[in-house]
């Protein structure tokens, strides 16, 4: 396809916007294909009514985090499932204390890789290769059939991303180079001598695996503990990234594309986290999220911690999901409020699927009810 014009568009996308007018951006292949800015009368997002199950949804998962945490829920590998299809599975999982060294089980999933965002609480995941250390904003990566144990002395909670069809990988980082959003060196790799003085400390003996397989449990017992690697060497293992370590590419002059804050990669999905930057200079620039339909992806914004700016009465816990088919973007009172702002104070993690995502059953009990309403003018 050849890039042409009509009427009057903006020489830039999201800069020169004419006062009283509305730019949309409409894109294919989660803004990386062919892609147009639509400069309109009036905001893309000013239906007065929707009939059907295709709207913007928020949900409350704080009502899961303090009230609705089951024995089933603690005790299952994956927790309350939230979103799936044929790529992913998105979960709400919780790991809690009180479980008697001598009685941890290895955890294991034949099914696909699984990435464990904290949230809340902090701890230590014992694997074969070696523990690493979790904390609030921690991205836990798992590769698939790795066993490992969560040792916690407090509640945590994780936001449970499974790769069902791939494996998680670095974006591609293009012009900005190795280094960019983050430096390799800033994954954490798993100390085997440290596993080991932890389990001689805590008295950890595990000695049962529990393995999910076709999405059945599996449980196998062995007479002594199942951590007794000696030495390891391969480009194979768990790791954790800190969200502080990561730098987000940020331009001074233009809002930038939700691409660019991509974390990791798959194949049918993408994994992105937002994180406090500077807000764009420029007079003319465009300073919050634009109005925008990501036409082949169903999007999922949960949101960790911080100030959401763009939208009213958000707090961390909270998730929204905007399908395909139709154009989102700031409430009303973003655009007022975020005249004053010099910088952007959230953190969230975004997950992009190229492909239609499900709504288990279970969501219904978490969902803010009209929240299509809430672009409407009061």
């Amino acid at each position: 396809m050849y890039h042409s014009t009509q009427g009057r568009p903006t020489r830039q996308g999201h800069k020169g916007i004419p006062e009283g007018l509305f730019e949309e951006e409409q894109g294919l292949d989660g803004f990386y294909g062919p892609v147009s800015h639509l400069i309109k009368e009036r905001p893309s997002t000013r239906w007065n009514s929707i009939e059907g199950n295709l709207k913007p949804r928020m949900f409350d998962l704080v009502k899961h985090l303090k009230n609705d945490v089951s024995a089933s829920e603690v005790s299952g590998l994956t927790g309350q499932r939230l979103f799936y299809n044929n790529d992913l599975t998105v979960s709400s999982l919780w790991i809690l204390p009180g479980v008697n060294p001598d009685q941890l089980e290895s955890r294991r999933n034949a099914d696909g890789d699984w990435m464990y965002f904290c949230h809340s609480g902090r701890g230590q995941v014992l694997s074969e290769y070696g523990v690493l250390d979790f904390t609030p904003g921690t991205y836990l990566v798992m590769p698939k059939c790795i066993g490992h144990t969560f040792f916690v002395k407090e509640p945590a909670h994780f936001l449970l991303i499974e790769n069902r069809t791939s494996h998680f990988r670095e974006p591609d980082r293009g012009i900005v180079g190795r280094h960019a959003p983050w430096d390799p060196n800033a994954l954490v790799k798993p100390d085997l001598e440290g596993l080991y003085e932890l389990m001689r400390k805590e008295k950890i003996d595990v000695r049962t695996v529990r393995i999910k397989h076709v999405d059945e449990l599996t449980t196998i017992g062995y007479d002594d503990c199942v951590y007794d690697v000696q030495g390891w060497k391969g480009d194979l293992f768990p790791y954790t990234l800190h969200m502080d370590h990561i730098m987000p590419i940020m331009s001074h002059r233009v809002h930038l594309p939700p691409s660019v804050h991509t974390t990791f990669a798959a194949r049918g999905f993408v994994v992105c986290s937002f994180l406090p930057r500077p807000m764009e200079e420029d007079k003319d620039a465009l300073r919050v999220p634009f109005y925008h339909q990501n036409i082949d992806y169903d999007e999922i914004l949960f949101y960790h911690d911080g100030d959401f700016f763009s939208r009213d009465n958000l707090h961390a816990g909270m998730m929204s999901f905007h399908p395909a088919g139709f154009p989102h973007g700031p409430h009303p009172k973003a655009m007022e409020r975020v005249k004053t702002k010099t910088h952007t104070d959230e953190k969230a993690v975004m997950i992009d699927s190229r492909w239609p995502l499900k709504r288990d059953e279970a969501l219904a009990r978490f969902e803010v009810g009209d929240y299509w309403k809430s672009w409407k003018k009061k």
